[in-house]
């Protein structure tokens, strides 16, 4: 190694160092105080603090509160990324495929994703309310008890994150249409070829990549989600809407259980990094990454 290149090598480790330390003191640190949290029998209120290793997650193993939160949050998980795919990708085409209105189609369109978590809930629950919500009105004034009934709490709360994440997928399929070069569907045509086919042979496949970006992200977002829950049903009616971040928030800031919070935090960690994994795999196959 040249001395230039010593240099470099130490200006580029000089101007790396702020980011390292500032991820050290905000990411590294938090979570390994979790990880030993979790280890530990730590409630606050009643002065109890002693070191119970993996007996936490052997609970876990075994505990129906945990399992039911857990097929929540697939079932949330699963539903709401489908929808916001399928939709994402509709709404990108006929963006796509408009010739005017186009900037008034897309500043509606990012409206949704603009508004925070916490505002978006409450406009759905008025938007629910049994007695004077719209979609009540809608369905011709039948006092449907959205966020009440068992039967519907989920499927509002999946629908209501619908709206408010599908514009991501959109944008993301929007501008990877928008860089396709315009003769590739020229020479489709003068080869005979109908809408369905350069559908399904051109534009697909070269979506391919961009939505396994956005089902990355989705999915780790849906996994994670927390605000709409919270604020809409706080994880009722009967468990029907709690996931397994509402069941660690009610475990460490509800009932001070430090120590079983923080081993259902470790979970989802575990959880959201094995499925970051593979979803890494899959993009590295499409050459998305190194």
């Amino acid at each position: 190694m040249t001395g230039r290149q010593r240099a470099d090598r130490r200006a580029g480790i000089a101007f790396v160092a702020p980011a390292v330390v500032a991820l050290a003191a905000l990411a590294l640190y938090p979570g390994l105080w979790v990880l030993w949290l979790s280890l530990q029998q730590r409630i606050p209120i009643f002065g109890i603090s002693r070191f119970v290793g993996l007996e936490h997650f052997a609970f876990l193993v075994s505990d129906p509160r945990f399992w039911n939160a857990a097929r929540v949050t697939v079932a949330f998980t699963v539903a709401s990324v489908a929808l916001e795919l399928a939709l994402g990708l509709i709404v990108a085409l006929a963006l796509w495929r408009q010739r005017a209105g186009r900037r008034v189609a897309l500043s509606l369109l990012l409206l949704a994703w603009a508004l925070p978590s916490v505002v978006t809930a409450k406009l759905f629950e008025w938007l629910y309310h049994p007695s004077a919500g719209l979609v009540n009105l809608l369905l011709g004034g039948r006092a449907f008890n959205w966020l009440g009934d068992p039967a519907l709490a989920l499927p509002a709360l999946i629908l209501a994150d619908v709206w408010r994440t599908m514009p991501f997928v959109a944008l993301l399929c929007y501008a990877r249409l928008l860089t396709i070069p315009p003769e590739i569907y020229e020479a489709a045509r003068v080869d005979g070829a109908t809408r369905v086919a350069m559908l399904t042979s051109i534009t697909l496949p070269l979506l391919r990549a961009i939505l396994l970006v956005a089902l990355l992200f989705r999915t780790l977002d849906a996994l994670r989600a927390f605000d709409l829950m919270y604020v809409l049903t706080g994880g009722g009616p009967a468990g029907t809407t709690e996931t397994l971040t509402v069941f660690a928030y009610r475990s460490l800031f509800q009932t001070l259980q430090l120590g079983f919070g923080s081993a259902i935090s470790v979970a989802i960690f575990v959880v959201v990094m094995a499925i970051a994994a593979g979803y890494l795999r899959a993009l590295r196959r499409e050459g998305l990454t190194a």
